[in-house]
């Protein structure tokens, strides 16, 4: 693999930034605290540290002991989730910013996907992702509204 070909990293970078920003459109539509631009920025985020990642391991994979690639990746996993925990509140009766906290953890395994060069499963996951988040707002609300008395 080609580190320093900058059209093989911009393509991944781009990739990352489309995939993203479909995520992002959709809590953007919604007015969430978490919109399009931070959805773009913790993809390519993700991605640019596993491409760094990948690029280290490359550099240095020779020398005893080998650097694990992964070890870049499971910082990320951390830092999401920092970040995630902050969109949630909690009110009296209710959670909000679950949806959005999910969605980010998301947009970063999708950076972290292009970031290695696994495309076929960030396009099914942003595909499968930007559905759940249009189609199952409505499943829901049908369900809460059909099942409303059921707990009574």
């Amino acid at each position: 693999m080609m580190f320093n070909d900058l059209g093989h990293i911009t393509f991944k970078i781009i990739l990352t930034v489309l995939l993203s920003s479909l995520i992002g459109v959709e809590r953007e539509i919604r007015h969430k605290g978490a919109d399009l631009r931070t959805h773009i920025l913790v993809g390519v985020s993700s991605a640019l540290v596993s491409l760094t990642s990948i690029y280290l391991f490359d550099i240095y994979k020779s020398q005893t002991p080998s650097i694990d690639p992964t070890r870049m990746i499971a910082g990320i996993i951390t830092g999401i989730g920092f970040l995630c925990a902050g969109t949630i509140m909690r009110g009296e009766s209710d959670v909000k910013g679950l949806t959005t906290a999910a969605a980010l953890w998301v947009v970063s395994g999708i950076g972290i996907a292009v970031g290695v060069g696994y495309y076929s499963a960030a396009i099914l996951v942003t595909l499968i992702t930007f559905i759940v988040l249009i189609f199952m707002r409505s499943i829901e609300r049908f369900l809460s509204d059909k099942f409303k008395n059921f707990n009574s």
